[in-house]
């Protein structure tokens, strides 16, 4: 079963696109003879799906893992995460994949017949994503002149726009805007009637990925004004090869976007052997901590500073199928 639909709940301390009273989201629900075939049904949702879709279109690196006995889902047998750092350090959960094991089953009476007749109870996954990966798009991605946004994921990838309508820039802009529809670019021709500075601004602001301009200068040149949202520098192009140049600037812009989430992770997550270090080290990013190195009250000490652990992982960075691996690392983290 997959379905979309929205939420409603009683939300103590909203928080916009974060924690809100209604949210839409993504849930899905499978039933399976085995527990291994469920366990790896839902790791591969988590993988194939969900983090195939933060990656390589929300261009969002995480940290996949196991959630702790303490923080997963109530009634499952164990809980699978993304979690991704934002812009200023702390975590959000992109999404959760769950192994029901056969809890919900016993409850509701959900049997299936084995090959040789046996009546016997289903084992369950739910997995599910929330409109919570607009915030983290926005927290992960935007700076200080606003959105911005992955192309893959970009409503609008490219604006042309007319910096003023004479000498044949409205034409040329239009014919431009034409020759990247056909390219399957998805654009938008701005020829609105209001300042040309006001208009960029607003789509900077918006986060689109690549703003061409074009003016009667432009046209007595032959050439385009173009502006990356990642870099926000202007480059003079010729225009004849715009359409052809513009989905491989797009790609680059995505790629950019990953690598510059990618390497803010990396550089602020620090490998630290103590709880107390890894408080410290939360304060501006996250901490990777020997799960051995904790003793029993380690999530209590953690918790009790505002600190959690946001998942579990191998020491390869590999998701451990039992809480109970010897090399376990703890990926830690203050979070919204």
């Amino acid at each position: 079963l997959n379905q979309w639909a929205n939420v409603v709940r009683w939300e103590l301390r909203p928080r916009l696109f974060l924690r809100t009273t209604e949210f839409l989201w993504q849930e899905g629900h499978t039933c399976h003879a085995t527990e291994d075939d469920a366990r790896a049904y839902a790791l591969k949702i988590l993988h194939e799906v969900y983090e195939d879709f933060t990656v390589n279109v929300a261009a969002l690196p995480s940290y996949p893992g196991r959630k702790t006995e303490r923080e997963k889902f109530a009634g499952g047998d164990a809980s699978f995460a993304l979690e991704g750092m934002m812009g200023d350090g702390k975590a959000l959960q992109f999404c959760t994949s769950h192994l029901l094991g056969q809890n919900f089953a016993k409850v509701f009476e959900t049997q299936f017949v084995t090959e040789t007749g046996q009546q016997e109870y289903a084992w369950q996954t739910s997995w599910g994503i929330t409109t919570r990966m607009v915030g983290a798009l926005i927290m992960a991605h935007g700076d200080d002149a606003g959105l911005r946004v992955p192309p893959r994921l970009a409503p609008v990838q490219v604006v042309v726009l007319v910096v003023k309508d004479e000498g044949g820039a409205g034409e040329k802009a239009a014919a431009l805007a034409k020759q990247l529809q056909a390219a399957d670019v998805r654009v938008e021709l701005d020829t609105r009637d209001t300042s040309f500075g006001r208009r960029a601004v607003e789509w900077e602001l918006k986060g689109v990925p690549l703003r061409i301009e074009i003016g009667p200068r432009d046209v007595e040149a032959g050439t385009a004004t173009v502006v990356r949202r990642d870099k926000s520098e202007k480059e003079s192009t010729p225009l004849d090869g715009l359409p052809v140049r513009v989905p491989g600037v797009l790609d680059e812009i995505q790629s950019v976007l990953y690598q510059q989430a990618e390497q803010r992770q990396r550089e602020r997550t620090v490998d630290v052997t103590s709880v107390d270090d890894a408080i410290e080290a939360a304060r501006t990013g996250f901490a990777r901590l020997p799960w051995k190195a904790g003793d029993d009250d380690a999530e209590d000490r953690l918790n009790k500073e505002g600190v959690t652990v946001r998942c579990l992982q191998r020491s390869d960075g590999a998701v451990p199928t039992s809480p109970d691996e010897d090399d376990l690392v703890a990926v830690v983290a203050r979070a919204y």
